[in-house]
C-alpha cells in the first residue's frame, strides 16, 4: 500500500473515535475552558484558569481553539483533532521525504505503518495537546537545517524558514522547540568536525528572528498580564521546571523504563535493532548519524529535565523509527529479530480472552461491549496473520503490515463504543442531563463534591462551578442547585435527597436540591 494511501486510510480508521469521544476532564476540558475564559475577557497573550494566571502553555495551541470557536459557535470535536492529526501526518511525510535515499524499496511502507501506530505518537496524534504541534515544528526545523548543510533546495528561504520554524515551536509548547535543535546541530557539526560552520546556521538572522518573535510575544504578555505574569512564563514554567521541578518530577532513568511501552507494539524491534546496528557499527551514512545524533542528544537532554512524563520526548520518536526503517535491510530474518514481531502478534491473538476477562469484572464491566468484542476479534485475526507472515514467509514486513493494519481495523469498530464508554472518563453526557434537569426545574448555579477537574465543566454547562465541602453539603444551607458527585460519595447525597431523585450518568450521580 502506498503511503498516501496509508494516510487516507488511517484518517478513515479514525473517524469513529473522532466522532464519537468526550473530552478528557484532565487536560482538553481544561484547554477548552482556557480559551472560553480568554475569549470572554479580550485577551490573547496572558491567560487565566477561573481567574487564576495560566502560563503554563504558550498561546499558539490555544489561538487554534479560539479560532475554531470563533468560526464555528461552539467547540467541535473534528475540528480541533485536526490540529493534532495534521501535524502528525506532516511529520511522518516529513520523515518519509527526508529519508527516501536511506530505506530499502520493501521497508518504505514499513516505516509509514511503524510510525502511524507507535503507542504514543498515535495518541498523540487523536488527544487534543500541543506536544505534536511542537513536534512538527522541531522536525520541520531540523530537516530545513540538514537541506542547508547539503545545499538542496532554496538557500535564501531556508535561512528563513529555520528559525521561523524554531520559534513557531517554541510558541507551540515552550523552549524544548529551542534546545532540540540547537544542541542537536551543534553536537552534530562538532562530531563531523564541522563546527566552524555553526554560525551559518545560528547567526544573526536566526538569532534576530527568535529574539525578535520572543521579544514582541513578551511585550504583550507584559501588557496583558503584567510582570508577575511574565515572570511565571519565562521563570516558574521553565527554569523551575528544568531544575527543581514542582510538577511531574521523575527520576534521570525515567525515559529509559517508559520507552519500552511508549513505542509498543515495536518497542522489541526497534530498541533491538538501534541496539544491534550500534554494537556493529551500521551507522555510515551522514543521514543516520544525524538521526543518531538528534535520538541520543535529545534523550540525554530531556532526561537530565527535572519534569518528565512519556509524552515530552515525543520528538525523538521519527529518529526510533526512521533509523531502525534505515536498518532493516541489513538484517536478515533470524529468531530474535522475528521474535521481537512475534511477542507482540501474540499478544494480539490473546485480545478476545483478556476482554472477556475484564468485561466479567464489576470494576471493568463497561468493556462488555459487542463492538469491543468485534475490535479484539479483529486485533487476534491480525495477530495470527502477522505470526503466519513471519513464520511461513519469513518476512518481517509483511507481519508488521498485517498488524499495523489490524491495530487502525480494530480502532474503527472499537471507536463505534466510544458513545456508551463517554460516560467513564468524559462529562458530556453527565453534564447535558444536568441541564435539563436544572432547565426543567429553573435552576441556574451548580456545585460538586469530590469530582476531578469539576471547575472545567463550565465548558459545557456555561456557568460556573462552584466546590462544596462535605460539611456544608450536609449542613442544609444549599437550595437552588444542583450538585453532583461520583457514585463512590452517592451515601453522602442519600441522607440529603430521596433516592428516588438521584440521576445516575456513568460513574456520576445528581440531584436537585430545590428552593
Amino acid at each position: 500500500m502506498k503511503n498516501n494511501c496509508i494516510y487516507l486510510f488511517a484518517l478513515l480508521a479514525l473517524l469513529p473515535v473522532i466522532v464519537f469521544r468526550d473530552y478528557t476532564p484532565g487536560n482538553e476540558l481544561r484547554y477548552l475552558s482556557i480559551a472560553d475564559e480568554a475569549l470572554r475577557n479580550g485577551t490573547f497573550f496572558a491567560f487565566t484558569n477561573q481567574g487564576i494566571p495560566y502560563a503554563d502553555k504558550p498561546p499558539l495551541y490555544f489561538w487554534l481553539i479560539m479560532l475554531s470557536k470563533s468560526l464555528l459557535g461552539k467547540h467541535a470535536m473534528w475540528l480541533l483533532s485536526f490540529f493534532s492529526l495534521l501535524p502528525a501526518w506532516v511529520v511522518v511525510r516529513t520523515m518519509n521525504r527526508w529519508a527516501d535515499g536511506e530505506i530499502y524499496k520493501e521497508f518504505h511502507p514499513t516505516a509509514t505503518w511503524m510510525m502511524l501506530t507507535c503507542g504514543l505518537f498515535l495518541g498523540a496524534a487523536l488527544f487534543l495537546r500541543p506536544d505534536m504541534l511542537m513536534c512538527m515544528f522541531i522536525i520541520l526545523s531540523l530537516y530545513t537545517f540538514y537541506r542547508m548543510l547539503k545545499g538542496e533546495g532554496d538557500q535564501r528561504l531556508n535561512a528563513w524558514l529555520f528559525p521561523v520554524y524554531i520559534f513557531l515551536g517554541i510558541f507551540s509548547k515552550g523552549p524544548v522547540a529551542l534546545l532540540i535543535p540547537l544542541l542537536s546541530t551543534f553536537f552534530f557539526l562538532l562530531l563531523t568536525n564541522r563546527v566552524r560552520s555553526f554560525g551559518r546556521y545560528w547567526g544573526w538572522k536566526t538569532w534576530g528572528v527568535l529574539l525578535g518573535g520572543c521579544l514582541l510575544w513578551f511585550g504583550c504578555v507584559y501588557m496583558e498580564g503584567g510582570i508577575d505574569y511574565l515572570d511565571n512564563l519565562l521563570f516558574h514554567q521553565t527554569v523551575d521546571r528544568a531544575v527543581n521541578a514542582f510538577h511531574h518530577r521523575e527520576p534521570f532513568y525515567y525515559y529509559a523504563v517508559t520507552i519500552w511501552y511508549s513505542l509498543l507494539p515495536w518497542s522489541l524491534l526497534i530498541i533491538g535493532v538501534i541496539a544491534t546496528a550500534l554494537w556493529r557499527r551500521h551507522f555510515h551514512s551522514e543521514l543516520q548519524k544525524f538521526f543518531l545524533t538528534v535520538l541520543v542528544v535529545t534523550f540525554v537532554v530531556l532526561s537530565c529535565v527535572s519534569s518528565k512524563i512519556e509524552i515530552y520526548l515525543l520528538p525523538v520518536y521519527p529518529f526510533f523509527v526512521y533509523l531502525t526503517a534505515m536498518q532493516l535491510s541489513r538484517f536478515r530474518w533470524n529468531r530474535w529479530l522475528a521474535m521481537s514481531v512475534a511477542l507482540p502478534a501474540m499478544a494480539f491473538c490473546l485480545s478476545v480472552p483478556v476482554l472477556v476477562c475484564l468485561g466479567g469484572q464489576k470494576s471493568t464491566c463497561f468493556l462488555a461491549d459487542n463492538f469491543l468484542y468485534a475490535a479484539a476479534g479483529v486485533l487476534t485475526l491480525s495477530g495470527a496473520n502477522a505470526l503466519y507472515d513471519l513464520y511461513y514467509w519469513k518476512s518481517l514486513s509483511k507481519s508488521v503490515h498485517a498488524m499495523a493494519f489490524g491495530i487502525f481495523c480494530a480502532i474503527f469498530v472499537g471507536g463505534f463504543a466510544l458513545s456508551k464508554l463517554n460516560d467513564q472518563w468524559g462529562y458530556g453526557n453527565l453534564c447535558r442531563e444536568a441541564m435539563h434537569v436544572a432547565k426543567k426545574h429553573a435552576v441556574s448555579c451548580y456545585c460538586t463534591y469530590e469530582v476531578h477537574r469539576a471547575e472545567n465543566m463550565d465548558v459545557f454547562l456555561q456557568k460556573d462551578v462552584r466546590r462544596v465541602m462535605r460539611e456544608e453539603l450536609l449542613s442544609g444551607t444549599l437550595h437552588g442547585v444542583v450538585v453532583i458527585l461520583p457514585l463512590k460519595e452517592l451515601a453522602t447525597l442519600r441522607k440529603i435527597v430521596p433516592e428516588k431523585e438521584i440521576h445516575i450518568v456513568g460513574d456520576y450521580g445528581f440531584a436537585l436540591l430545590p428552593h
